[in-house]
């Protein structure tokens, strides 16, 4: 598609390195804060103080901060003449993806195989995990309450698949996957099973000293890196797209912003939620009261009062980035006739009359007008009407917060599996979307 717009491979080059970087939420919202601390915003601890108004009473701006908590980042920049009833622009995303997540006793095995117990997180295309190199990363929590990461991202553990001479039936009848049964990873040989196997060999690869980890939140990833394919590298294959191709989308635009030095006539936020895949009904999802302390937080910061707080979010906007569904060649039929979105046509707007999407006219014309400032094109995705709708954290954005939320994305193909496609033009055109629509 001819846009006139010169695209920039060096974005989708750092998108690979941070899907590599990032194996979970943890290591999501740590880099994406890493990044934004070298565009001169600073944390706040939520059990702080945010006073950011002189003895005077004059308000003033408090520039770029972010609040991290577990797998869940908020982060704005307060511009130059930014008043206390400043409305907000929010780019909203999520952090976590379907995966396989380490159970509380976790050491198990039989018949000589030594395995790790685990439970499904999400809705994974299970089969997409069979055969597969996985490693093994999280946040471990000591004795004294601290957190650590841990990342081992070498070929660890592996789900094999039955031979096919044990089950001729799968040819005829499909594969067929017992979650309990099937789906336990294998990661050495010994008939002693022993409780505490597994999490002493994550002290000693993570430098911590013997018996101090009480707590865990670990979860496998495939190891194989993401990579650029097709004949002319027009593809990008990696993990976890699904979402963090947005939340890197919205980390890099809310940066760009904030370093430009330009009038802002709003508030840009960046507000990248856990727990999407279930519900998002957590402290750190979606449905919980983060991007809302957060928000009225920086109101009252600046001075403002209640009535502020209700002046900005009646003219806050959010737009609520998730991937969607290219049209697939193979499976064209289970796609509305009119609406087949194509990799590397721009980002999608999702719509969904019956409110799986928080799209409306309204909004459509925000998301067209960011797109036109940006010179990006944009394409439409509705589902078809036999087949039933996802949805995203848009409408629970806009209903938990009443605020006008836009439900929008990168067409993909094999969305929930454990390597997932985009068209490698596609995160460089949503960054200048967002970009645009930040800038007002």
């Amino acid at each position: 598609m001819t846009t006139g717009i010169r695209f920039d491979r060096g974005h989708t080059d750092d998108l690979m390195t941070f899907l590599a970087a990032s194996p979970t939420p943890y290591h999501a919202v740590a880099n994406a804060a890493e990044r934004l601390e070298k565009a001169g915003f600073r944390q706040v601890a939520e059990t702080d103080a945010w006073t950011e108004t002189p003895a005077d009473g004059a308000a003033r701006p408090s520039g770029g901060r972010y609040v991290l908590r577990g797998g869940a980042i908020v982060a704005w920049y307060v511009p130059e003449g930014a008043t206390p009833h400043t409305p907000f622009r929010i780019v909203g995303a999520h952090t976590d993806s379907p995966n396989l997540r380490v159970k509380p006793r976790p050491d198990s095995g039989a018949h000589g195989w030594r395995q790790v117990a685990v439970e499904i997180y999400g809705g994974p295309l299970l089969n997409s995990w069979l055969d597969r190199d996985l490693g093994l990363a999280g946040r471990l929590t000591l004795r004294d309450g601290s957190t650590r990461l841990v990342n081992v991202d070498r070929p660890l553990l592996r789900v094999p698949q039955l031979a096919i001479h044990l089950d001729r039936s799968v040819t005829a009848d499909g594969l067929k996957l017992d979650k309990q049964r099937h789906m336990q990873p294998v990661w050495g040989l010994g008939g002693d099973v022993r409780d505490g196997d597994l999490i002493a060999f994550l002290e000693e690869t993570a430098g911590i000293p013997a018996g101090q980890v009480t707590g865990w939140d670990l979860m496998t990833h495939s190891v194989e890196p993401p990579a650029y394919l097709g004949r002319d590298s027009e593809l990008v294959a990696g993990p976890r797209m699904d979402n963090l191709l947005s939340v890197h989308a919205g980390t890099a635009a809310l940066a760009a912003v904030a370093a430009s030095g330009a009038e802002l006539p709003y508030i840009p936020v960046l507000a990248a939620f856990d727990h999407e895949e279930n519900g998002s009904q957590s402290d750190t999802g979606a449905d919980g009261p983060l991007l809302g302390t957060v928000l009225e937080r920086s109101v009252f910061a600046r001075g403002g009062s209640y009535e502020d707080r209700a002046r900005a979010f009646a003219g806050t906007v959010c737009l609520s980035s998730d991937t969607g569904h290219a049209v697939h060649p193979n499976y064209a039929e289970r796609h509305d006739p009119t609406h087949h979105p194509r990799v590397n046509g721009g980002p999608i707007l999702k719509v969904n009359v019956n409110n799986r999407y928080a799209t409306d006219g309204s909004g459509r014309a925000v998301f067209a007008a960011a797109c036109e400032k940006a010179g990006v094109p944009f394409q439409s995705f509705v589902s078809n009407n036999s087949m039933p709708c996802g949805t995203t954290i848009g409408p629970i954005t806009a209903a938990r917060h009443g605020i006008t939320t836009v439900d929008i994305g990168v067409a993909i193909l094999s969305m929930h599996s454990a390597r997932e496609l985009c068209g490698a033009d596609d995160p460089f055109l949503l960054a200048g979307a967002l970009r645009a629509f930040l800038e007002g």
